[in-house]
């Protein structure tokens, strides 16, 4: 079975929406890694529509443009690129292909399929399904120190209860978390547990 990742830039606040507003700040050599960990080194990529366009919109031109990027943009228009929409596409980006099926049993499929990683990035509607369905593997939130206030969060108050589990974590000189969660078990447990655990008077 193939690992499903996804990776999103977040606000400490949860805001998910344009982090090309707020993020870039705080984007350096060690934030850079863990993207490429992420997303570079999947050999497949499932991206929503909305950020199917914006990536095909930037990166091929950034990878024609020959500058610093372009080795990371030349990884990315080499992957294998699945795209969940419900309409067929005239791709222009290489390697570009609509998703068959509905989402979870589309995904399922894929992830059933012979190959390395599957990488996600952004694609919030995508992720929260897939999420509700737990078929994400490992869900990686860069999670930035500034407060956005307005805009889309990740995960949806209206949403039933998503119990994950923290796989690893690690601290930027930026003051950038980055928190790796896979799935997890709703835990037992009231006050009266609790309470066995506060500091005691000796």
């Amino acid at each position: 079975m193939r690992t499903l990742t996804a990776g999103l830039f977040m606000a400490i606040d949860g805001v998910v929406e344009n982090p090309q507003d707020w993020h870039f700040p705080y984007y350096n050599d060690e934030m850079g890694a863990a993207v490429d960990a992420q997303l570079g080194a999947a050999d497949t990529l499932l991206l929503g529509r909305k950020t199917y366009d914006g990536f095909a919109g930037a990166w091929p031109d950034r990878e024609a443009a020959g500058g610093p990027d372009a080795p990371f943009a030349a990884k990315l228009g080499d992957a294998r690129k699945v795209v969940v929409s419900h309409q067929d596409h005239d791709f222009t980006w290489r390697n570009s292909e609509v998703l068959k099926g509905e989402l979870v049993e589309g995904v399922s499929a894929l992830k059933a399929e012979p190959g390395g990683a599957i990488g996600i990035s952004g694609s919030v509607s995508v992720v929260r399904q897939l999420l509700a369905a737990r078929l994400i593997d490992e869900l990686h939130l860069l999670i930035h120190p500034i407060a956005v206030g307005a805009g889309e969060r990740l995960f949806d108050p209206a949403a039933p209860t998503l119990p994950l589990t923290l796989l690893r974590s690690a601290t930027f000189a930026t003051g950038v978390i980055h928190a790796v969660y896979g799935p997890g078990e709703l835990g037992e447990g009231g006050y009266e547990d609790a309470k066995q655990h506060l500091p005691q008077d000796n």
